[in-house]
């Protein structure tokens, strides 16, 4: 009989999300007339911009002639796309790259995940905690851990705790490890790092020829001057980062699918015998091995994020979901919660009342305030206490939620 890969076995049963489904699920069933408002799962709700949205057709309609149908293209991505990349995306930010450096990808979910399978399993890993869960769980999969104990955390793992105390900002780790996950904005808590911040991680990563795992999907909601949009900013971390970047809240791509993920070509990383070797060469053969690359419309339309009418469109809807933010944050405390997040991030970050715990305040919230959000240990241990709301929804879920909570919770 075949067998299965044992390391599946030792993940908590069912991933966060579908938990959530499942509780919503069964309240729904129970109660059908209830109007719920979901806040929760962090998908956009506002459509295409119209220049992005006329690029995609464009794309489409280049597959319906000979003269500019594309088969089969690039792994890495297109010219075009890439192109657009390092001088909208990047220059502006005083960060130069090689056309080689950037590989399009359908996520950085699936790259933040997929990027494993250039590394070893006896490297070292921290990840933050509370932390996005695919960190963790993609570590376990691929048979780095050991099991869970009673508090959820995994054997073979380190966890640097982002607490109130430290102002959910990780304490440099007092053992050597060789890989660090760090996302900034964060999700959950909707923490930044300041440029001093990451100085002291690229500095801790040279000192011990670490990698950090840079994920900056959600950099395009900064709204404070100063806050680093790239880990490429701070000197030395060409040499010692890999980033992640993504359309998918920036230009509401999540279900249009596109991402990027930057690895400079000076960053290396040893082999068994000790000879240094490139990382950007490994994940390069890596993608033209197993991935086919993003399809040719899409990255059309991706690229057109970039462009002048293009941008001014997508950061309208961006300022939309930070008004969102501002509308969540700012009715929460007057409903007399503590809550963090949503200046420079799309999350608000509450703690639960009277000391409640973070599926007992979600069963709460659904069945008095008919409201999804997400249990803060879902997202790990020291999220235990803490409850994430989204501020994806319409503006019109977005009040009428916010109101329901003040009239129920306050």
């Amino acid at each position: 009989m075949a067998r299965l890969n044992d390391n599946y076995l030792k993940l908590k049963a069912g991933y966060l999300f579908p938990e959530i489904g499942r509780r919503v699920k069964v309240f729904s069933e129970a109660n059908p007339e209830a109007k719920i408002i979901r806040l929760g799962i962090g998908d956009v709700t506002q459509p295409l911009a119209p220049a992005v949205l006329k690029a995609f057709h464009d794309g489409v309609d280049d597959l319906a002639n000979t003269d500019d149908f594309k088969g089969y293209g690039p792994e890495q991505g297109y010219e075009f796309l890439i192109d657009a990349l390092i001088e909208k995306a990047y220059k502006p930010l005083g960060v130069e790259l090689k056309k080689s450096e950037i590989f399009v990808s359908d996520g950085s979910k699936c790259d933040c995940a997929n990027i494993l399978d250039i590394f070893a399993l006896d490297n070292k890993v921290a990840i933050c905690d509370p932390v996005y869960p695919v960190y963790n769980d993609t570590n376990v999969m691929v048979g780095r851990t050991g099991e869970a104990d009673d508090k959820g955390y995994y054997e073979g793992l380190t966890y640097l705790a982002c607490t109130e105390d430290n102002h959910f900002t990780p304490a440099i780790p007092d053992k050597k490890v060789d890989i660090v996950y760090l996302c900034y904005p964060n999700n959950p808590t909707g923490a930044v790092a300041t440029r001093e911040d990451l100085k002291k991680w690229v500095d801790y990563a040279l000192a011990n020829d670490a990698v950090i795992f840079f994920d900056a999907a959600y950099e395009a909601f900064i709204t404070e001057p100063g806050i680093p949009h790239s880990i490429y900013e701070i000197e030395g971390a060409k040499r010692c980062a890999i980033e992640f970047r993504s359309f998918s809240k920036t230009a509401g791509f999540t279900g249009v699918r596109c991402a990027l993920t930057v690895i400079p070509e000076e960053l290396m990383a040893e082999t068994a015998n000790g000879e240094k070797s490139s990382l950007n060469k490994l994940w390069n053969r890596r993608q033209s091995t197993k991935f086919n690359g993003v399809s040719y419309p899409v990255q059309k339309a991706a690229a057109a994020v970039y462009s002048e009418e293009g941008w001014t469109q997508v950061k309208e809807t961006i300022d939309y979901y930070m008004e969102n933010a501002r509308l969540i944050r700012e009715g929460l405390e007057a409903a007399g919660l503590t809550v963090y997040g949503g200046v420079n991030a799309p999350y608000i970050w509450l703690k639960t009342p009277n000391g409640m715990s973070s599926w007992d305040f979600f069963d709460k919230l659904l069945s008095e305030c008919h409201v999804v959000g997400t249990p803060g240990s879902g997202f790990g241990p020291s999220g235990e206490g803490f409850y994430r709301l989204s501020a994806f929804g319409g503006r019109e879920n977005v009040l009428e939620a916010i109101d329901r909570i003040k009239k129920n919770l306050a």
